[in-house]
């Protein structure tokens, strides 16, 4: 499975941004869909996850409620529409994929990334 994240860019706190995440290869549709993210001197951090057939979602405590996460299956593609960008949302997004399709938050438990796709908010 190969991964390609895109979307990213410079935005003003309070805008809007949604990143794509296209996936590539075998049984992608079975596969969970998360959303990391990784700050300059910070450590890799979870912020959403799908599972397979979009009947479960999960979200890290800093987004709920101004994120969401979603996947189109016909298109291989899963989407991270990122509201109310606050300044510290700031950092490289990176896509995952995990073959067992459920929901999951360690990125341990991620199989497959993406390259990353920068968003930064300035304030």
């Amino acid at each position: 499975v190969q991964l390609q994240a895109s979307g990213g860019g410079l935005v003003q706190a309070g805008d809007s941004l949604r990143l794509s995440c296209v996936a590539s290869g075998r049984n992608v549709y079975r596969h969970s869909m998360g959303w990391f993210r990784q700050a300059p001197g910070k450590e890799r951090e979870f912020v959403a996850c799908i599972s397979r057939f979009s009947t479960s979602t999960y979200y890290a405590d800093s987004v709920k409620g101004r994120f969401t996460i979603s996947r189109d299956n016909a298109k291989n593609t899963a989407y991270l529409q990122m509201n109310s960008l606050k300044p510290e949302d700031t950092a490289v997004y990176y896509c995952g994929a995990n073959e067992r399709g459920g929901i999951y938050a360690n990125a341990d438990d991620f199989h497959y990334w993406g390259q990353g796709t920068q968003v930064t908010v300035s304030s």
